[in-house]
């Protein structure tokens, strides 16, 4: 007979638990670390720096007077030209003269500048043009040292006289915009060309102001305002050191 053999039962074999291994600083943290660490030496750098460069500006103190009065000069200087160019801006601008030759030789917008500047010669310092595409019938906006808001529509025609003339069409623009859209006192069409019947006796009526060439030549020619020029101007706005 053969002998029983016992069944051996497999046993497990436990392992023992695995360590938690330690967390190291991440690589963020090491950033921000660095970026502080860096941080204060520029810092440090910078202190020492301001600090060397005030010792030695102690010692050579002489430099700081001699700058300082360099920067004076400098700023001197600067007032003096600034001052010097508004004076001849004003003798300019109360100088300037313009003939119809010269003005019908013109382009179109460097007509509209003219008007401009003669603006600003008969004191209104804020006159600009802004003449273009869709100004709505302002070529040129001032204000007269009587605080009077004039808005002026200009017709360049290149050959005078004898280009188109300005129509009662024209003023209509310039009377369904002045006022309204552009808060006018003053509403003026100026050309230095020929002025229609009709759109004489539309101006009268709407209480337009018309500067054809003859009275365009007179002004621009001369040394008097605008205003003296026309008739039925509005009074003053305001009380100022001209009323």
């Amino acid at each position: 007979m053969r002998p029983r053999t016992r069944k051996v039962r497999a046993t497990t074999v436990r392992r023992p638990p695995a360590r938690r291994r330690s967390r190291r600083p991440g690589r963020g943290r090491r950033r921000a670390e660095d970026r502080l660490i860096g941080l204060l030496v520029t810092a440090v750098l910078a202190v020492a720096l301001v600090v060397t460069v005030v010792n030695w500006l102690l010692v050579h103190w002489w430099i700081l007077i001699v700058a300082g009065g360099l920067a004076v000069s400098a700023g001197s200087g600067w007032l003096y030209h600034r001052r010097q160019r508004a004076r001849w801006e004003a003798v300019r601008a109360q100088g300037l003269r313009y003939g119809l030759a010269q003005l019908d030789a013109l382009h179109h917008t460097r007509f509209e500048y003219a008007v401009r500047d003669l603006m600003r010669r008969d004191g209104c310092q804020d006159a600009v043009r802004v003449g273009g595409g869709g100004d709505l019938g302002a070529d040129v906006k001032a204000t007269d040292p009587y605080g009077r808001r004039w808005v002026i529509q200009c017709k360049h025609r290149r050959n005078g006289l004898a280009g188109s003339a300005v129509g009662t069409p024209d003023l209509q623009v310039l009377n369904g915009t002045a006022r309204q859209v552009h808060g006018a006192d003053v509403a003026v069409i100026i050309t230095n060309g020929r002025v229609t019947a009709p759109a004489y006796d539309f101006a009268k009526q709407q209480r337009l102001h018309v500067v054809d060439r003859h009275t365009l030549g007179v002004w621009a020619a001369g040394s008097r305002p605008l205003w003296e020029l026309l008739r039925a101007v509005p009074p003053p706005r305001k009380p100022t050191a001209f009323s």
